[in-house]
């Protein structure tokens, strides 16, 4: 389910949390471009004692987009064998989905910037999501995120109580 974000700050940003542990998340923020070409973004992983960002992830129009992807996972509600993966072209954001029975999607998001550099580091995290509408509602909201539309989105479990309302930027 998507909702609103508490935060008060007027940068849009997604942010997907665990169904199973709420503690365990991923943001994607801080969207901006230097061109026509790519979109670039941070993204930033968060569970109990991990917090691990890359600033500066980057989207290019001619590479396939994380939002078709996910977009396929929630058309296949139903199920499917084995795992799909997705990742930019820099290698630095990578996601792996795999299907559990009672309808739900397990998305491993990994950060590894400078994948070829020796010394890197890696981290992951793992969201339990809801394979229909919690996986169409996220790849619809990181579609608007990566398109540059201005709402902040939370996806939470369906327990939360406040429903989705666009976030404006304040007028002066």
């Amino acid at each position: 389910m998507t909702l609103a974000d508490d935060d008060t700050n007027d940068e849009p940003s997604v942010t997907i949390r665990c169904q199973d542990n709420a503690s365990v998340g991923v943001t994607f923020c801080d969207r901006f471009n230097f061109d026509a070409d790519s979109v670039h973004y941070a993204v930033e992983l968060r569970a109990p004692g991990l917090t691990a960002r890359v600033n500066e992830v980057v989207a290019w129009i001619w590479d396939s987009d994380l939002a078709p992807f996910l977009e396929e996972l929630a058309a296949d509600y139903r199920g499917w064998g084995g795992e799909r993966s997705w990742q930019t072209s820099d290698r630095d954001l990578a996601v792996s989905a795999v299907f559990r029975s009672g309808g739900h999607v397990g998305l491993t998001w990994t950060l590894r910037p400078w994948p070829k550099v020796t010394g890197g580091w890696g981290a992951s995290v793992t969201t339990w999501l809801e394979a229909g509408e919690q996986m169409a509602s996220l790849a619809a909201d990181i579609r608007h995120f990566l398109a540059g539309e201005h709402l902040r989105i939370t996806a939470r479990k369906p327990s939360s109580p406040r429903p989705i309302s666009p976030v404006r930027p304040k007028s002066s």
